[in-house]
């Protein structure tokens, strides 16, 4: 071999990561992993749902409210309507894992083009898992004299930065070496006798296209097209259980941006990416001689790769039902729901952000007994550098009312509000009101508006409707008792 690839092929670097603990391979977690849906660790009294394989467990619904409470087209909100309850969505929870049943059954996941994106997601978790045993076996130490020397390198570094930055070099050198030994143990060989079919045929799909193209670069459906079968299987190179074909050099260049394409191919260049299209099969066939393919927690994390690249095809598939409404169906909805596309209401606010209810209590006494709400958010605050700013009912959602109600330049609070990727307790000053604005006349940008939004209520009732026929077909178990006491606006 006569180099290593760099760059966007850098796949060496799972194997140079720093060391993180990893789950262990043993028999017992290889027949764990016979039920990889199921959630790790989940125990009885959490689990909420079942179906076929899958449970649901009370944490995965508390996660998945507080997802449903945020608006998906802030443009249109109802302000009246009820938050999302625990039911409904678990509901809908268990329905969509009866449409990755479904999807299963009717063989989606057997399509080639989602078995290859499965197989490039499986490799890269493989890899990383290689890349973290690997890891775990070696201890680096850094003395203090090349942490000086480093430093001396690079004044900008301090001496925390210099010791990773060393750590960092070592790992990667062991990283190349495990990988001339993994490269050395599987018997690659080179068919450069192949190299000048790779020239001229890349020549041939760049210079001479079977169809019209308006790209200046070999484009993903080229090879899968126009490249016969004889010529997408000759083979550059071979290993221990495995070969590279032209097919796998030509996917390995289609996967960098074109900028960074070479603009002629000779043997240097065939022989550079053929070394990137090794990496990966050279990994994975030494993590697979390691077992770690077994591993409980590896086969979990494929399995739901595959269920959510399934629910996104069946959603896609199922929502094609869908049918457009016609330009009188469109006016008369426009006119019965004026006022939803109008400028919506708004209130400018300024807030604090606490760390809990005590908290958020401690920052409203203060501040009822007259101290500055800018003193006392530098304070306490979680976001001081937060400015006012406007909001409007399908940002607030359920937290819209209480804001809505109060008069300019009173404190809210404390009420909650969304931070960050959940919920927390805030403190807010209501600067401003304004009012909803005069609905908009129909023309054609509105036409657009009234189109999505129609159909999008459209797509939701087909797929509400299919969960609701799968949840007939398929044996759940609902247990309504474990989440009754669910209050969706408590969740924290």
């Amino acid at each position: 071999m006569k180099r290593l690839i760099s760059g966007q092929w850098a796949l060496l670097a799972a194997i140079c990561v720093v060391c993180v603990a990893v789950l262990p391979v043993s028999g017992v977690a290889a027949e764990k992993a016979e039920k990889p849906a199921a959630s790790a660790g989940a125990g009885e009294s959490t689990v909420v749902a079942r179906i076929g394989p899958y449970t649901v467990t009370r944490e995965e619904l508390e996660k998945q409210l507080l997802m449903d409470l945020r608006p998906y087209d802030y443009d249109y909100y109802d302000e009246d309507a009820p938050p999302a309850d625990a039911m409904s969505t678990l509901l809908k929870m268990v329905g969509e894992k009866a449409m990755v049943l479904e999807a299963r059954a009717k063989g989606m996941l057997e399509n080639e083009q989602t078995q290859n994106t499965v197989k490039r997601d499986r490799d890269k978790k493989l890899t990383r898992l290689l890349g973290k045993t690997f890891n775990e076996s070696k201890v680096v130490v850094v003395s203090e004299s090349e942490i000086a020397a480093k430093m001396k390198s690079d004044p900008r570094l301090d001496k925390a930065t210099a010791k990773q930055a060393v750590e960092n070099s070592k790992r990667r050198a062991l990283g190349n070496q495990y990988y001339l030994q993994i490269y050395r143990k599987l018997h690659v060989k080179i068919r450069r006798e192949n190299f000048s079919k790779v020239r001229q045929l890349h020549e041939q799909l760049l210079r001479r296209p079977k169809k019209p193209r308006t790209a200046t670069w070999i484009r993903n459906d080229q090879v899968r097209e126009e490249l016969t079968p004889a010529e997408k299987g000759i083979v550059l190179a071979t290993f221990d259980k495995g070969q590279i074909t032209l097919e796998d050099w030509f996917n390995t260049l289609c996967n960098i941006a074109p900028p960074g394409r070479p603009k002629s191919v000779d043997e240097a260049v065939v022989d550079r990416f053929l070394a990137g299209a090794l990496q990966m099969p050279l990994l994975v066939t030494e993590a697979e001689s390691l077992g770690l393919h077994k591993n409980a927690e590896f086969l979990k994390q494929v399995r739901e790769y595959e269920d959510r690249l399934l629910l996104g095809q069946a959603r896609t598939a199922k929502t094609k039902e869908a049918s457009e409404p016609t330009a009188e169906q469109m006016q008369t909805y426009f006119n019965e729901n004026k006022e939803t596309f109008g400028t919506s209401k708004s209130v400018k606010i300024d807030q604090i952000w606490c760390d809990d209810l005590a908290a958020a209590k401690k920052v409203r006494t203060e501040l009822d007994a007259g101290k500055d709400f800018e003193q006392v958010k530098q304070q306490y605050s979680l976001e001081k550098k937060l400015k006012a700013f406007n909001t409007r009912p399908g940002s607030e959602t359920v937290f819209w009312k209480e804001l809505w109600a109060a008069d300019p330049n009173t404190i809210v609070g404390p009420i909650k509000g969304f931070y960050r990727q959940g919920v927390n307790w805030r403190v807010v000053k209501v600067l401003e009101k304004k009012p909803a604005g005069e609905p908009k006349e129909y023309d054609d940008q509105m036409m657009r508006r009234v189109k999505d939004r129609m159909m999008t209520a459209q797509r939701e009732a087909v797929l509400a409707a299919y969960r609701k026929e799968l949840l007939e077909k398929y044996t759940h178990q609902i247990y309504a008792e474990k989440v009754k006491d669910i209050d969706v606006l408590n969740i924290d």
